[in-house]
């Protein structure tokens, strides 16, 4: 038996959204966002985030959080984050191409969370020559975290005091939203405007789109040139209805959560068959659906003899560190293989 924990992207793409996209396939329609799929997102996404707003539908998480962050830093901004976060670390400078110039700046904090003192310290010390140096401009939270943690909605709220306190505007990379949502059982709307995000790169490519991600601005002003954002970028496709579809389909009758919740369920169960093994030590709580783990070198090579994938995480928690993500499609024996294999060679 083998299975593949590299990550989420690694999945099929959910049976419903398949299904939508080949829907959409069936005649002509018009062309770049004149389309009944993408006309009626707003109304679906204003209906999930209880209040009016305005969505653009792309096709890449990179896409979704550079332009998203162009669209409320200037080119001599900076952007806070952690130093783990994926817009700092992988996407290859995409944030400061389309923002023009900005830097983004990597903070510490525990498990992939900011804390408020140091966002406050941080934005504090940032510019003390005015003119002379870039100036603070936004904050970026990635939730769920690179590690797999989530930021309560209390966490979101303080962030935000301090965010807005300065001036600055507050950018959700929610690649991994669905996840977070699932695990506290709260609204989306909580841990996003509720809480004082301001604009969200909403993912769903993770969890069951075959590439469909989208920006959600939660204001009139900032949406009001996100569409110029997006053409320029390439992002505004011709044959928008078939990212368009998926995103409708994702958001049908509740799939976006029920996938993320079989996701987490397979995490929490991975993380709960490894925690007992000798030699093993989990390094984080799972929340939501990625484990990370230290294992034996020798498990560790009887396990991907067995076919079983995974990445190495050393970069983060040392030798012999381990990131095993699930996915909505991740099965029950995938993950009861895993682990009987691994206590085979404890």
């Amino acid at each position: 038996m083998s299975a593949d924990f590299r990550s989420d992207n690694v999945a099929p793409i959910a049976p419903e959204i398949l299904a939508a996209i080949a829907a959409a396939n069936a005649d002509s329609a018009s062309a770049y966002g004149d389309d009944p799929w993408t006309e009626g997102l707003a109304a679906k996404f204003s209906a999930l985030f209880e209040r009016e707003v305005f969505v653009f539908p792309v096709a890449t998480g990179t896409a979704s959080n550079a332009l998203a962050l162009s669209a409320v830093t200037p080119p001599w901004g900076v952007i806070f984050c952690h130093a783990q976060a994926h817009i700092r670390v992988d996407e290859c400078g995409a944030p400061e191409f389309f923002s023009g110039g900005a830097r983004v700046l990597g903070l510490a904090g525990t498990d992939g969370k900011l804390t408020a003192g140091e966002l406050a310290a941080a934005i504090a010390a940032a510019a003390p020559h005015g003119a002379h140096n870039m100036q603070p401009a936004a904050v970026s939270l990635s939730q769920s975290t690179e590690v797999g943690r989530v930021y309560s909605v209390a966490d979101i709220v303080a962030l935000a005091r301090v965010t807005h306190d300065a001036g600055l505007r507050l950018h959700m990379d929610g690649a991994r939203i669905a996840n977070a949502v699932a695990a506290l059982k709260v609204p989306i709307a909580d841990l996003t405007w509720r809480a004082g995000v301001d604009i969200l790169s909403f993912g769903a490519t993770k969890n069951g789109a075959m590439a469909a991600e989208a920006v959600v601005c939660f204001d009139e002003a900032t949406a009001a040139t996100f569409a110029f954002r997006r053409k320029r970028a390439g992002q505004l496709f011709s044959k928008m209805r078939f990212v368009s579809a998926q995103l409708d389909a994702y958001l049908n009758g509740g799939l976006w959560l029920r996938n993320a919740a079989r996701a987490n369920a397979m995490a929490a169960r991975l993380a709960k068959g490894l925690a007992p093994l000798p030699g093993v030590s989990l390094l984080v709580p799972a929340d939501a659906n990625e484990v990370f783990a230290r294992l034996p070198e020798p498990m560790s090579f009887a396990l991907l003899a067995h076919g079983f994938r995974f990445h190495p995480w050393d970069h983060a928690f040392g030798p012999g560190a381990v990131r095993l993500v699930t996915a909505f499609s991740t099965r029950e024996s995938d993950v009861d293989g895993f682990i009987a294999a691994a206590r085979a060679e404890r």
